[in-house]
């Protein structure tokens, strides 16, 4: 009988996300992670099933079946169980959030990245960690572009004034019955049919009239404070336009802070630094694919080499 090393011994976690959007993906990892190594398939439910599988993986090595989200939640997981630094994470990308594994620089075919989980390597990669034990793997944005900022959900569809189909047989005079039967009521009087073939008419272009989305506008400029390992960047007598923070290399994140132009376009400010504080009104940031707040006050500080993920070696 053949021992199987406990590096080859995979815990396959998929994400109930990536099971119903592509299943033939799904299906193709698991049969290649399957015929390469020991393996064991957990299909959690929800995301108290997906922390209860990784935290009773034993000495398996974990590889996530998901998107960017899952990735994430694989990630912020072990670090709320400070289990980072021994337990590196496998990623096969299926779903339709994949900017941040492409970014990271996993394949994002199912059996391109399923191979990569097999016979790549773990690299150590540096991570943001903030106050409330959140985790940045790419990118920190304020305000969260593409957030949806204070659109509402729900499109409003202009009716034209129109209180219902009732109304039409009220104003065809015909004693108030409402509702389509009052146009036959009506017909000997009015032209019959014609009355009825313009209520038709008008009916169906109410129907067709394309929804109005209510138009909101953008986020406008903050008043920040934005600290580099206890600088000062900008104050909030600086109004500024975004300000982005993303791990880069040697233990050092880069940030950016774009002020408001007035006149001539402001250049952006540009410094890297391990402790980045930002603070003043409340504001919403958007970290990889995950949007918080609002909040008063919020640091991120790297850890460098916090993570490990295999990647094509």
């Amino acid at each position: 009988m053949t021992e199987v090393a406990a590096s080859d011994q995979l815990l396959v976690v998929i994400d109930p996300v990536a099971r119903r959007t592509d299943g033939e993906s799904v299906r193709i990892a698991k049969d290649v992670l399957s015929a390469g190594a020991a393996t064991k398939v957990c299909l959690p439910e929800g995301p108290e099933e997906f922390a209860r599988a990784l935290a009773r993986r034993g000495s398996r090595r974990p590889v996530v079946v998901g998107d960017d989200r899952a990735l994430l939640r694989a990630v912020s997981l072990l670090h709320r169980q400070r289990e980072l630094a021994e337990c590196g994470v496998s990623l096969v990308p299926v779903g339709g959030v994949l900017s941040l594994a492409r970014a990271l620089g996993v394949p994002v075919g199912a059996v391109a990245a399923a191979r990569a989980v097999l016979d790549g390597v773990e690299r150590r990669l540096d991570l943001l960690v903030d106050e409330s034990d959140g985790v940045v793997l790419g990118a920190l944005r304020i305000p969260p572009v593409g957030a949806g900022g204070g659109m509402r959900g729900a499109e409003e569809v202009d009716m034209g004034g129109v209180g219902g189909f009732g109304s039409f047989g009220d104003s065809a005079g015909s004693g108030g019955s409402g509702g389509f039967g009052s146009f036959g009521g009506g017909a000997s009087g009015l032209g019959g049919h014609a009355w009825l073939r313009t209520c038709q008419s008008l009916v169906r272009t109410l129907a067709a009239r394309p929804a109005r989305v209510a138009s909101v506008p953008g986020p406008g400029p903050s008043r920040l404070r934005v600290e580099v390992d206890g600088v000062t960047l900008v104050d909030l007598d600086q109004p500024v336009e975004a300000v982005s923070v993303t791990p880069g290399v040697a233990g050092v994140a880069e940030v950016e802070v774009r002020p408001v132009s007035v006149g001539a376009e402001a250049s952006p400010l540009r410094v890297v630094g391990r402790r980045v504080t930002v603070s003043g009104a409340d504001f919403r940031y958007r970290a990889d694919s995950v949007v918080s707040g609002p909040v008063r006050t919020r640091t991120w500080t790297v850890r460098e080499g916090g993570w490990g993920l295999t990647l094509p070696s």
